[in-house]
């Protein structure tokens, strides 16, 4: 198995996931709020949360890309998640970030994003990238659209119909 590069960001460790961060991530899940604005119905509990970290970590080891768990360089707080993910089922290479609500508004995603944006075109030399988010997400939409994203249309993926933003790099 290949190492998940590290990425360090002005506030953020982007790191590969370790069984440790089960907890922290699992608190993340379980906050229906964050969770609705992924486009699901309630918060995830400890076996879904382990599930989802499971496949995110799998992501790389089968693809060579990922997510990357976000990591307070400061406190070493694990805050959410961003990178990379094309599972066969999807329209293209997504560009993603979830972020725990307690740290909405302080731009870790547009700042994780940005430095995955830059790892994708110099390392798997990208030349375009998606972003697949829910229509009452004006949160990530924001964030697209400041990263320099373009609304392209609409995708169906797994039973959800989400606004598909896109970037050439």
């Amino acid at each position: 198995m290949s190492a998940v590069p590290e990425i360090e960001t002005e506030r953020l460790l982007m790191r590969g996931w370790r069984d440790s961060d089960t907890d922290a991530w699992a608190e993340l899940c379980a906050d229906d709020e964050v969770m609705r604005s992924l486009g699901r119905a309630g918060g995830l509990n400890l076996a879904d949360a382990w599930r989802e970290m499971a496949e995110l970590a799998g992501h790389w080891v089968l693809k060579g890309f990922g997510h990357w768990v976000l990591e307070l360089r400061a406190s070493r707080e694990l805050v959410g998640r961003a990178g990379l993910f094309h599972p066969p089922d999807w329209p293209g290479r997504e560009l993603g970030w979830t972020v725990a609500r307690s740290h909405w508004g302080n731009g870790y995603a547009g700042e994780a994003a940005r430095a995955a944006m830059e790892w994708a075109r110099s390392e798997l030399g990208a030349d375009h990238l998606i972003s697949l988010i829910a229509d009452d997400n004006r949160r990530s939409q924001r964030v697209a659209e400041k990263l320099g994203m373009k609304l392209e249309g609409r995708a169906q993926v797994r039973g959800h119909d989400l606004r598909m933003y896109g970037i050439d790099l």
